[in-house]
């Protein structure tokens, strides 16, 4: 089983969030790097994009396939991680430290209530998501 870790919260499109402070920092579970394979691109958005919740904020490309980032939460993005666009495979090296994508300022705290728990990202993981 991929490495879930329990003090994030997780989407079905399998990104992670992690509260700091009152921002919200968004990367892709292992799971999605597995399923992925080589990390060779990564496209973000630009410090001040409006994200809206469950809707596409980016793409992320692998020697596999090309698949959208959904955004956990809506809100501003107060920060990206520049440093993807030279290093993608930090993705698959670190997806929940430096293979981080997003910081964002939300706009509806009731959101976060809204994302699965690290024990309910495992129960779909183990139900078979894709």
């Amino acid at each position: 089983m991929a490495n879930v870790l329990p003090d994030l919260r997780y989407t079905r499109e399998h990104e992670w969030a992690k509260k700091e402070g009152g921002r919200i920092r968004v990367g892709i579970t292992a799971y999605a790097q597995e399923q992925l394979g080589d990390v060779v691109f990564v496209e973000l958005p630009k410090v001040g994009a409006k994200l809206t919740a469950h809707q596409a904020f980016g793409v992320v490309e692998s020697v596999k396939a090309v698949s959208d980032l959904f955004a956990p939460i809506s809100g501003e993005v107060a920060d990206a991680n520049a440093e993807l666009g030279q290093k993608p495979e930090t993705v698959n090296q670190d997806p929940y430290g430096k293979g981080w994508m997003l910081v964002v300022s939300p706009s509806n705290a009731k959101e976060w209530e809204q994302l699965l728990t690290a024990a309910q990202y495992e129960e779909f993981l183990a139900q078979g998501a894709h």
